[in-house]
């Protein structure tokens, strides 16, 4: 598996370092220079002009002459939405995998260009509701964006964040982060590297747009069909008033956006310099269709990896599978939580990378990983 030059973050605090001493707008070369200055170290253009290329506007401006200076906020609008600040570390590495704890987009602007030839991932698609504040309430079980269940029949009930609280502009503000999200995961894809992206009902219209904004080619959809016990379309502290009223559909279904990094030519000759864009199919006569039937994560699962929004193996299994036409290349999730891609990939033999920026999860997920590879779904965990 391929190393980066530098570790995920230092060319980026060496940039931020030089121009929070300069009084003026600085030139590529200037800020190059200056990034070589405090490393010691020779720093490529095309890393620096990546950087401030997605970084602009919101960590700095491009003025008229082709300089380059801090905005005034110089944290990112990602990082004002999400976490504190947390620079990439390799937390621990296994045969096929490797798992980095700190911000995906961080570690994504470091890595080496064109490496990564799959992308299967279950973001934090609502924003908020990963934030250390809401984390800390759940972890509490004093709930927050986080609706508690009660449970059902002796059985405790995974709790579910309520995107219904989202405001319009906490809307924006997930437009906004997926779209420069997307930008700055593009640099590391080959061309053809499909995308695979959970997402809900309510939300996956603004992720869809941001995402065909950053430039990824829209392939669809695939439906998750799950139904869960969950409630919650009933008129609250109103249902016996209204017994025959639903609020909203019931989910019975959950999207995963599917994307694709433009290819090189025709598909053909794409799967042969790059190993990518199409999709392996489960047998030779059979095509990897959209509808996948599924269930909610069983309890025996949760049990080896208590994360809230674990996907059952069942499930990600055959994502994966079809996410390396070839069988061969790097599947990326850059919102790891305990690894459960990563335990897929494992189980198909696939390498791949996790980034996850919650210590908590990263944790999680070094037990978890081998324990999830070897799961064995039966006829009521799928």
């Amino acid at each position: 598996m391929n190393s980066p030059r530098f570790q995920p973050g230092t060319v980026r605090d060496a940039i931020i370092s030089f121009l929070r001493r300069q009084s003026d707008p600085a030139t590529l070369a200037e800020i190059r220079e200056g990034a070589e200055a405090l490393l010691q170290r020779p720093v490529p253009n095309s890393s620096v002009r990546s950087y401030l290329n997605l970084n602009v506007p919101s960590t700095f401006i491009r003025t008229s002459l082709g300089r380059y200076q801090l905005t005034d906020d110089t944290a990112p609008e990602r990082q004002r939405l999400l976490f504190p600040k947390s620079r990439p570390r390799l937390a621990f590495q296994r045969p096929k995998s490797a798992v980095y704890q700190g911000d995906c987009c961080d570690w994504l602007a470091e890595w080496e260009e064109n490496s990564i030839h799959a992308v299967v991932t279950d973001p934090p698609y609502g924003l908020v509701e990963y934030t250390p504040q809401q984390q800390n309430k759940l972890r509490s079980g004093r709930g927050g964006v986080w609706r508690i269940p009660p449970s059902f029949d002796g059985s405790r009930r995974a709790p579910v964040p309520r995107f219904t609280t989202l405001s319009p502009q906490d809307i924006r503000d997930l437009g906004r982060f997926f779209y420069a999200w997307a930008r700055v995961l593009r640099r590391v894809l080959v061309p053809g590297a499909h995308v695979f992206v959970a997402s809900n009902p309510l939300v996956s219209y603004a992720m869809a747009a941001a995402l065909v904004e950053a430039g990824l080619e829209r392939r669809g959809e695939i439906i998750r069909l799950v139904m869960t016990l969950r409630g919650g379309d009933r008129p609250k502290n109103a249902h016996e008033q209204f017994p025959d009223v639903s609020v909203m559909p019931r989910s019975q279904w959950e999207p995963w956006l599917l994307f694709r990094e433009p290819i090189e030519g025709r598909v053909q000759d794409n799967l042969r310099r790059w190993k990518t864009g199409a999709l392996r199919r489960p047998s030779s006569d059979k095509p990897f269709c959209d509808v996948i039937q599924s269930r909610p994560t069983h309890h025996c699962e949760r049990r080896l990896a208590p994360h809230p929004s674990l996907k059952p193996q069942a499930f990600l299994r055959q994502i994966v599978h079809a996410a390396l036409p070839l069988c061969e290349g790097i599947v990326l999730d850059p919102f790891a939580g305990a690894g459960s891609t990563l335990a897929a990939c494992e189980h198909a033999g696939y390498e791949s990378i996790g980034v996850e920026i919650d210590e908590h999860y990263v944790d999680m997920a070094e037990g978890a990983i081998p324990l999830l590879a070897n799961f064995q779904p039966n006829s009521s965990s799928r």
